[in-house]
């Protein structure tokens, strides 16, 4: 696959699943690992899946517009911004009404025309300050 196909995945993985609330299972190659932190281990693709799923009850009009999509090799690199209203549970946080507005940074590799590893995600520190969460780093 070229560069050029690699960011059509991406976008249209972004345009239906997070944008058009279709299954993400499509995407994901098999053994596919979402990585979120260092020391978390990685998600697999029905987690994954479940994740999205779990942010789209919280904020059910979610919307993610792209920023920036570029690609080389096999990895692609988007920056967007998801946006959306706090309008069920989220990380134990009770529907606040509150509208947010995020910075979302991934790497995604891909295989065979799906999703392979994906790093990166949205700043949850920063959605957690805009639904009232009091965050400390000590």
């Amino acid at each position: 696959m070229s560069a050029a196909s690699h960011r059509a995945l991406v976008r249209r993985y972004i345009d239906e699943v997070w944008n058009g609330r279709q299954p993400a299972a499509p995407f994901f190659a098999p053994g596919y690992r979402r990585h979120l932190a260092a020391t978390v281990p990685p998600l697999t693709g029905a987690e994954q899946e479940q994740r999205i799923i779990d942010f789209q009850a919280a904020f059910p009009d979610l919307h993610f517009t792209i920023k920036d999509l570029v690609a080389e090799g096999d990895r692609v690199v988007f920056r967007a911004t998801m946006r959306g209203t706090h309008q069920g549970l989220f990380r134990d946080i009770a529907p606040t009404g509150r509208p947010i507005a995020v910075a979302v940074l991934e790497i995604v590799r891909v295989a065979d025309g799906a999703f392979a590893e994906q790093w990166g995600g949205p700043d949850l520190l920063d959605l957690l300050q805009q639904l009232g969460a009091v965050v400390s780093l000590r």
